[in-house]
């Protein structure tokens, strides 16, 4: 028959584990999904005259959005075709007061 201290002792051990678990959960994890969410709201959002930033830090105008790519005018006449995960940000022009 086991020993009731034996499941205590065993509690007593696996306890800073689970603390350890739901800590890295709440102040890793959790924020990372969040965040990640935002992101794939921001992406299937973009639309035809949207100003973006992408991760190379390029900013563009987006001209046409066909299922993952997306193609951005980067200048008169210069438009390049983008993988739609390439896009980091909407640009938001700061107001000068």
């Amino acid at each position: 028959m086991p020993n009731s201290t034996q499941g205590a002792s065993l509690f007593q051990a696996l306890l800073p584990l689970l603390l350890i678990f739901f800590i890295f959960y709440f102040l890793l994890i959790l924020p990372q999904q969040r965040k990640e969410k935002q992101r794939r709201e921001m992406l299937d959002n973009l639309k035809k005259g949207d100003r973006v930033i992408t991760i190379g830090g390029m900013i563009a105008t987006v001209e046409e959005i066909k299922g993952k790519i997306v193609t951005l005018k980067i200048a008169q006449d210069i438009k390049v075709d983008f993988v739609k995960t390439a896009i980091a940000q909407v640009y938001q022009e700061e107001k000068k007061s």
